[in-house]
């Protein structure tokens, strides 16, 4: 719905932790998936090929340097990994930029719907697509 809303395209690289043609998918996403710009990759490999031109921003719990922090493009690509185990370690050495989102000491992270929503905020403040 967030990227229908806001006219984002999402990029889903598999193996994803869910499928579009499952019910329960469909159920949430309603009629808002019509209006979303979708673009599925088998692996990271064909994935990084296709948008070599884009600057890839992994957003990571790893990292040290702060989203907000950050001078954001129109053009980026924003990458956030599975909640539950972020993206392969391989992906780290070799996307543009690492950012993260500042948390309270202690905290592990944030559920990666609201993460990608808190970034995608200040992405599109920035480029005056809002």
């Amino acid at each position: 719905r967030l990227s229908s809303c806001l006219g984002l395209k999402v990029h889903i690289i598999e193996p994803c932790g869910f499928s579009l043609e499952d019910e329960r998918f469909k159920r949430v996403v309603m009629d808002y998936i019509g209006l979303s710009k979708i673009f599925r990759y088998a692996d990271y490999d064909i994935f990084l090929k296709k948008n070599s031109k884009f600057r890839i921003i992994l957003m990571t719990t790893k990292a040290k340097k702060s989203y907000l922090k950050f001078k954001f493009k129109s053009s980026d690509i924003l990458l956030f990994g599975r909640e539950s185990a972020g993206v392969i370690e391989e992906i780290h050495n070799i996307v543009d930029h690492r950012l993260t989102i500042p948390m309270k000491e202690g905290m592990r992270s944030i559920n990666l719907s609201s993460s990608v929503a808190l970034v995608i905020g200040e992405c599109l403040r920035q480029t005056n697509n809002i």
